[in-house]
């Protein structure tokens, strides 16, 4: 694992982000219910403390509600599903992820903590330019993105507890696990274009967590965004 080592340019984009070496996301959050959610595939339950649950092979979902480009996990593992199922490249992975300028299943950034067959978080931009379905896009147009700077990943077993967050200021980006940044670049300009809620995706893994994302900024409609589930839409 690559330690540590500042990008000079880096540096100057996030602090004039105002973003620090070892935070989560700042300022006004909103924290989210299920209600708050459209799952596009799979299922989102709720456990006896009312923290969401994941139980199915695959877990698609987006935030309905208006908020920054900012999204938090607080989840704790609970192991694989029983069943797998293999991703469109034909890997199987067990992994949980943060969505972010999620315009729709074609178009979108994953910040991907990826638990098995490796422990590591992987930032990819899917664009597909003109086409907005999955039966449009499959899984085409995926671009994971070099950081300039990482930390180490912890490696999961069932029970273990950690916080995931996730935050886009302009085109850098910062993900961090429990308080701590582990990748932190620059998406570039195919990121510029995107315009989207955040959200959140798993494959073969059961969770249980808490959600939270930062309060949008100025001005914005007073109306959910549309929920529009299925698979031609799930990403």
């Amino acid at each position: 694992m690559k330690t540590f080592v500042w990008h000079p340019a880096l540096l100057a984009v996030l602090l004039s982000a105002g973003l620090s070496a070892h935070a989560q996301i700042g300022g006004r959050t909103v924290n989210l219910t299920r209600g708050s959610l459209c799952v596009t595939e799979g299922e989102i339950g709720a456990d006896a403390g009312n923290r969401l649950t994941v139980e199915t092979t695959k877990m698609r979902a987006y935030v309905n509600t208006w908020t920054s480009d900012a999204v938090e996990a607080r989840f704790t593992y609970l192991g694989g599903t029983a069943q797998e199922s293999a991703l469109g490249s034909g890997e199987v992975r067990r992994q949980f992820g943060l969505k972010l300028r999620a315009q729709n299943a074609c178009n979108l950034v994953y910040a991907m903590w990826r638990f098995e067959p490796e422990s590591k978080v992987v930032v990819s931009i899917k664009k597909n330019p003109g086409q907005t379905m999955s039966s449009e896009c499959g899984n085409r147009g995926y671009q994971n993105i070099k950081p300039h700077r990482t930390g180490p990943v912890p490696h999961l077993k069932p029970g273990d507890a950690h916080t995931l967050s996730a935050a886009l200021h302009g085109n850098a980006m910062q993900v961090s696990i429990d308080g701590t940044p582990v990748w932190e670049g620059d998406l570039g300009p195919e990121a510029g274009d995107l315009a989207g809620p955040v959200g959140i995706r798993s494959d073969n893994t059961r969770l249980a967590f808490d959600l939270k994302a930062g309060a949008a900024a100025g001005m914005h409609p007073d109306f959910r965004i549309a929920c529009k589930s299925g698979p031609g839409v799930s990403d």
